[in-house]
């Protein structure tokens, strides 16, 4: 039995990595949040210790590594602008790390990070899940054993409407989140570059806090993709359905259906983890060093072709949805 700690327990990921730890066997021994809703441990490890202030937790845990019974994995769940900190506390400490999306805002410290693991012997995993659903690994099988052609045609439109708190909360801080490019993102840039191998050239057509577009050149295909947290960006069929999130990807007008199977892909990866076959460093560099690309880069006009979200239009909205 591995013994983890984990941070941002109080947070909206924590009980996808918390059942993950449970289902795969292991314990969690401590958690902290400087928010004190975390409830949810009764449900999970009712024992585990828990902390409001990072301080306090590190020196926890370093007298369990002094004991003879430290942690063998820190589990990040932080906001985004912590997690280079919490990974280097992990490696300190002796543990391996295993930290949610995105790994680093910033694709210079990861190599850093590399030198720490160097250093220390220990390893930095983070959570690619969309890498292991069944319907997306099919896919990416054909993709690689279909015969060679043309660029493929992608189109990516991601909108999860947010309230107003969205804003107040760290998630609409950019210095904290990465912006949109990178907090929702970038889940959805890894897969693109997993499917469809490297950047060959990115271009913004629309950067604002709340909506993001553009188009991505990669070796096999052309990618024009929206990014959204304003509800009035839902298209006509997910608002009479009452639906709050609108997730499509076509390839060359074929719609791409992923909706079901993602109850488990935490436990998933985390198997993968432990046995030694987790998305490292190096598996996650690619979509962080694009989302950082996409979010500083300035906005140029859409050309004809763009997404069709970007003409604004209720037709538009309808054929790509």
């Amino acid at each position: 039995m591995k013994h983890f700690a984990l941070t941002g327990v109080a947070g909206y990921i924590a009980p996808r990595h918390l059942q993950a730890i449970k289902d795969t066997g292991n314990t969690l021994v401590a958690a902290c949040d400087p928010h004190d809703s975390v409830g949810i441990l009764d449900r999970y490890f009712p024992d585990a210790a828990y902390f409001n202030e990072v301080e306090r937790f590190d020196r926890h845990l370093d007298k369990l590594r002094r004991a003879g019974h430290g942690i063998n994995y820190l589990t990040i769940c932080a906001p985004n602008n912590l997690h280079d900190a919490h990974i280097r506390l992990a490696l300190r400490l002796g543990a391996d790390a295993i930290c949610e999306k995105p790994l680093v805002l910033n694709p210079w410290n990861l190599d850093a990070l590399q030198e720490l693991e160097q250093e220390t012997g220990r390893r930095v995993y983070t959570i690619l899940q969309l890498r292991v659903h069944p319907a997306l690994r099919e896919l990416q099988q054909r993709l690689q054993t279909a015969a060679p052609r043309a660029r493929h045609d992608v189109y990516l439109t991601y909108i999860t409407a947010r309230g107003p708190w969205y804003r107040y909360s760290w998630k609409g801080n950019e210095q904290r989140s990465g912006g949109i490019a990178t907090n929702i993102g970038i889940h959805f840039f890894d897969l693109l570059l997993w499917l469809f191998g490297a950047v060959e050239e990115s271009t913004v057509h629309l950067a604002e806090p709340r909506r993001m577009a553009g188009m991505l050149e990669l070796a096999g295909a052309r990618v024009r993709w929206f990014l959204s947290v304003n509800r009035e960006d839902l298209p006509p069929d997910a608002v009479a359905q009452g639906r709050s999130t609108h997730r499509a990807i076509s390839i060359d007008g074929k719609d791409l259906e992923f909706t079901d199977g993602f109850t488990d892909l935490h436990t998933r990866v985390y198997e993968a983890t432990l046995a030694g076959r987790g998305f490292d460093i190096a598996t996650a560099r690619p979509s962080v060093e694009l989302a950082y690309r996409i979010r500083t880069a300035a906005a140029t006009p859409p050309p004809p072709d763009a997404h069709p979200f970007l003409r604004g239009t209720t037709a538009d909205r309808e054929v790509a949805s």
